[in-house]
C-alpha cells in the first residue's frame, strides 16, 4: 500500500464535495493550500547538562472564517505533513461549528514520556518563543491535542504574556481553571462524540442502552467519551491503549476503568478486572460491535484492515482515523462513519467558549458550557444529516460540503480569492 498522506486524503475529499456541490476550481483553491507554515528548531537544555535540539511546525491553514485555531501535540511521528493535514481538519471542523475561527495546528516532534517535567517545560517555553510572533489572541490560538494538556497551556500562556509584557489568558485554550480555563473543557472532546452518536442513534430509532461499543484509545477523548456512552447506557465490550486492549462480553467496568488511567498516567497498563480478556490491538478493530469508537491516531483502518471490520457504525474521536478508501468501501456496505470534522467538534466548540470568557472576563457554570455545547452539536449533525439526505452522499463528505460552502461564500466576500 502506497504510504498515507493525510493532507492527500484531505485533499480528495474537499475536491469531491466541491463538484457535488457544483463549484468551480477557482471557487475554492485558496482553500487548497495553507496560508502559512513555520518550522522551528527549539534546542533545549536536558537535566544532564547536554543540549539537545526539537524540531517544532504550527500551520496556519486558514483565516477565512476568523483566527486560525486548533492544537498543539506532542509526538514522534509529528511532520509537517502531518499538521498541515490537521490544520486543514479544523478549518473544516470550525467551519461546520459555526464558529469564528479558521484552521490551525502544531506539533513538536518528540516523546514526552521521555522527558522529565523540568525538560517538558523548557521545551514548551522554547517553542512560544520560536512561535510568538505569529500567534495571538486574534490571530491564531492553539489548544491541547496528543500528549499535551492544560500544565502544558498554562506555560504557553505564561510565556506569552512574559514576552507580550501583558496577560493573554485567550492566546491558548484548555487551560487550568485557576489561569483561565473554562469549566466543562477537560471533558467536551469526548462529550460531543456522545452527543453526536445519541443524535444519530435517534435518527435510526435506536437508544444509547440498545449498542455495544469497542473503544480504541483510551487518552482524554477515548475515556471520558467511553464513560460518558457507559453512563448513557451503552454497553462498552472493549478498550484498549498502547499498552494493550481488554475484552469483555458482559461490559467493561467504564468507571473503575476510568479511574483507574486516571491514576496511572493515562495509561491501562496492569488493569484487571474479573471476566476481562487480553486482546491484540488489532483484534480490537475487529471486534463484532454496533460502534467502533477510534480514539487513538489517523490512520487505523485502511485497506489493510477495512474488508475485515465488522462494527455497524464507525464513530471518530481521533483526527483522521480513517482513509478516504476505507470511507468509500463502508458505504458502499451501508456502513456509516460518523467523521471526525463533525463528531470531535466538541474540543474546539468549548475552546471557543473558554475563548469568549477570558475576553469577557465573565465565567460561566459547567451547566452552561454543556447546555451550549450539546446545542452547538446537535445543530452541526442535523446540518450534516440533511446535507446527506439531500445529495445521497456518505457522511464524511456531506460534512466537508456543510463547511465549503461557508467557506466559499465568506472567502468571495472577503476577497480571499485575489
Amino acid at each position: 500500500m502506497a504510504k498515507y498522506n493525510p493532507y492527500e486524503n484531505m485533499l480528495n475529499t474537499l475536491d469531491e464535495a466541491a463538484q457535488k456541490l457544483g463549484l468551480t476550481r477557482n471557487d475554492y483553491e485558496v482553500i487548497r493550500h495553507p496560508e502559512r507554515e513555520l518550522s522551528v528548531s527549539i534546542p533545549v537544555q536536558m537535566d544532564d547538562g547536554h543540549i539537545e535540539v526539537f524540531n517544532g511546525y504550527r500551520t496556519q491553514h486558514s483565516t477565512i472564517m476568523g483566527a486560525a485555531k486548533g492544537g498543539i501535540r506532542f509526538h514522534p511521528d509529528a511532520d509537517e505533513n502531518e499538521v498541515r493535514a490537521l490544520a486543514a481538519w479544523m478549518t473544516i471542523k470550525n467551519s461546520i461549528a459555526h464558529l469564528p475561527y479558521g484552521g490551525g495546528k502544531g506539533g513538536i516532534k518528540v516523546d514526552p514520556k521521555k522527558l522529565s517535567k523540568r525538560e517538558l517545560e523548557r521545551l514548551t517555553r522554547g517553542f512560544v518563543r520560536k512561535i510568538a510572533p505569529i500567534i495571538g489572541v486574534d490571530t491564531d490560538v492553539p489548544a491541547p491535542d496528543v500528549n499535551t494538556n492544560p500544565q502544558i497551556m498554562a506555560w504557553i500562556v505564561d510565556e506569552f504574556s512574559t514576552l507580550k509584557g501583558v496577560w493573554s489568558p485567550g492566546v491558548v485554550t484548555g487551560k487550568p481553571l485557576e489561569v483561565g480555563g473554562s469549566l466543562g473543557r477537560n471533558e467536551a472532546t469526548g462529550r460531543g462524540c456522545m452527543f453526536t452518536l445519541k443524535s444519530y442513534l435517534e435518527k435510526k430509532g435506536k437508544k444509547m442502552s440498545d449498542v455495544t461499543i469497542a473503544v480504541q484509545g483510551f487518552g482524554n477523548v477515548g475515556s471520558v467519551g467511553a464513560l460518558l456512552m457507559h453512563r448513557e447506557g451503552c454497553k462498552i465490550v472493549a478498550i484498549g491503549d498502547v499498552h494493550g486492549s481488554i475484552y469483555n462480553e458482559n461490559g467493561i467496568d467504564v468507571e473503575k476503568a476510568y479511574e483507574y488511567a486516571n491514576t496511572h498516567g493515562r495509561s491501562l497498563e496492569g488493569y484487571e478486572e474479573p471476566g476481562m480478556t487480553v486482546i491484540d490491538n488489532k483484534e480490537l478493530l475487529l471486534l463484532d460491535v454496533d460502534v467502533l469508537y477510534l480514539a487513538a491516531l489517523e490512520n487505523q483502518i485502511n485497506g489493510d484492515n477495512m474488508k475485515d471490520v465488522k462494527a455497524k457504525l464507525l464513530l471518530e474521536g481521533a483526527n483522521g482515523p480513517t482513509t478516504n478508501e476505507a470511507d468509500l468501501y463502508f458505504y458502499d456496505k451501508g456502513i456509516d462513519i460518523l467523521p471526525d470534522v463533525l463528531t470531535n467538534g466538541g474540543g474546539v466548540v468549548t475552546s471557543y467558549y473558554e475563548w469568549v470568557q477570558n475576553k469577557e472576563g465573565l465565567y460561566w457554570t459547567e451547566e452552561e458550557v454543556n447546555d451550549r455545547l450539546e446545542k452547538n452539536m446537535k445543530r452541526s449533525f442535523e446540518e450534516v444529516w440533511a446535507m446527506q439526505q439531500e445529495y445521497k452522499v456518505y457522511p464524511r463528505l456531506a460534512a466537508y460540503m456543510v463547511a465549503l460552502k461557508r467557506l466559499v461564500a465568506a472567502s468571495k466576500l472577503r476577497g480571499f480569492n485575489g
